[in-house]
Order: C-alpha cells, then sequence, then structure tokens
C-alpha cells in the first residue's frame, strides 16, 4: 500500500488534507510536532512528533520510507514581511527536502504561493515570470528553483502547486473569514474591512485539499502549477455571500481598512 507522509499536519490545510486522505486506500503519516495539534481529529493513520527545522539525517526511516510527500510545513504565517522566511525557514526547509530526498524519497509534492507572481495583474499561469515582491513570496519562489536544481541530478518527482486564496472553518484568527463569523458571534453592529474591490481568487479550503491529495497521489511529477477557482470574484462579493449562506446579520463598514500594499488590486490563478 501506498505510504503518504504529511507534514504540516496540524495546521489549517493540513488537516483537511488528513481527512481527505482518509477517502483513500493508503498509509497515511501525519507529521506535527506534537500530537496534542491534532486534537479532534479521527485519524486511522500514524502521527509522527518531528520539528523539521533539526532535519535529521533518519527523517526518511523516521517517517517509514514514505512513497510519496506532501509537504504543507511552513513557518512564520501571516507576516509576509518577515526576513524569517529566506533567512531562516528557506534554509531549513531545503535542508529537510534534501535529505528525504537524498535518503530516497520517489516523490515530493510542495504547496507554494500566489505571491510568488508578486505585483503582476490580471490572470496568472504557472508559465508567468515570478516576481515576488516580499520575503515570504521570494523565499518559496527561492525554494522551488532549489528543489528543481535537485531535481536536475537527483532522480525524484516533483510537483510545485501555487495556492491562492482559501476559506473554510479551522482558518487563523487573522484571516477575514473567521474576524467575520466572530463578529456575528459577538453581536456586533459593525465589521471594518477594506473597501472590498480587490478581485481574487478564492477556494474552499476542502476543494484545495482535495486537489492536493488527487495531485500527490498521481505519483507523477505534474511540475509547477497553480491550485485555483481560475476565475476572479471580489472580495466584498465573498464576504456579502458569506453573510447570505450563514444569515448573517451585520453592517460593513467599506473602506476602514486601507488595500494592502503588497498585492495588486485584480489577480487569479489560471490552470
Amino acid at each position: 500500500m501506498v505510504r503518504v507522509a504529511v507534514t504540516g499536519a496540524s495546521g489549517f490545510i493540513g488537516r483537511y488534507v488528513l481527512t481527505e486522505l482518509e477517502q483513500h486506500q493508503v498509509d497515511v503519516v501525519a507529521v506535527t510536532r506534537s500530537v496534542d495539534h491534532l486534537k479532534g481529529l479521527a485519524l486511522s493513520g500514524e502521527v509522527v512528533e518531528m520539528d523539521i527545522g533539526v532535519a535529521r539525517e533518519d527523517s526518511f526511516d523516521l517517517l517509514g520510507q514514505p512513497d510519496i510527500l506532501i509537504h504543507l510545513a511552513w513557518d512564520g504565517l501571516p507576516n509576509y514581511k518577515s526576513l524569517h522566511h529566506f533567512e531562516t525557514e528557506l534554509p531549513k526547509q531545503f535542508c529537510f527536502l534534501k535529505k528525504m530526498i537524498d535518503a530516497g524519497l520517489p516523490s515530493l509534492f510542495v504547496t507554494g504561493t500566489c505571491f510568488e507572481y508578486g505585483m503582476q495583474s490580471g490572470p496568472l499561469t504557472a508559465d508567468t515570470p515570478t516576481k515576488p515582491n516580499n520575503p515570504y513570496g521570494y523565499a518559496k519562489d527561492a525554494l522551488r528553483q532549489q528543489l528543481e536544481f535537485l531535481k536536475s541530478d537527483t532522480n525524484f518527482n516533483l510537483t510545485w502547486a501555487r495556492l491562492f486564496y482559501m476559506y473554510g472553518e479551522g482558518q487563523p484568527s487573522t484571516s477575514l473569514y473567521p474576524q467575520l463569523k466572530e463578529a456575528v458571534l459577538n453581536e456586533e453592529k459593525i465589521f471594518n474591512m477594506s473597501g472590498g474591490e480587490q478581485l481574487r481568487d478564492f477556494m474552499h479550503v476542502q476543494k484545495v485539499a482535495n486537489q492536493i491529495v488527487k495531485l500527490a497521489l498521481s505519483g507523477n511529477g505534474a511540475g509547477t502549477l497553480n491550485i485555483c477557482a481560475g476565475s476572479p470574484i471580489s472580495v466584498r462579493w465573498l464576504v456579502e455571500r458569506w453573510m447570505i449562506d450563514n444569515s448573517w446579520d451585520i453592517k460593513l463598514n467599506l473602506g476602514y481598512y486601507p488595500y494592502p500594499d503588497y498585492e495588486p488590486m485584480a489577480f487569479w490563478g489560471k490552470k
């Protein structure tokens, strides 16, 4: 049976990926710093406590020599501008992944980010040249290039999937959806937000997890691609849709916050 290891297993996306993997005939290894972080999940697979930031030579063996690694782990978010991303995170990420590959990992799936495209507007395909303009996007793009160089002289399958915007239950409290939900639960009358005219590519995290698992289990290196809805919607439209779908009654205070300076007003993914 195919053995699949998942790093970042206790994160927002990771928990959905683990649940999705439960629908497939595979052996799952959830990698987390603490088993306590996975409380509440019904898992039939194995849990391995490991800090990938302290890369061990026997990491591949500790994970039971997986056939596929779904690598979701990344520290330091949502502070996209922190130098931590390339000073600390990038080298430790590559060190861990290289040790896994050198030890015999056949197939690697890694999540990238739409921030690799930088301030480019409009539809973005996987072939669009990367122009990251913040440390997080730069570090992710650099890791991709490092892995591609590694692949040029080491035999392993590589899929690099750039994620766009996600939402759903369990999202970090700093994100828009949980902030809106909390304001409603607290019976607040007004919800402060930006003007909401930004055009973005949004997907529910369950659909993202479904695509991640489907691509990873193919076992074939798909190269670089986008996981995206493929069409733009405004932030305001999405917020108003959440309010309708959940029967939330709250007034939107549009324009309270300025638009972010690290992303363009309109961009979305194309497959």
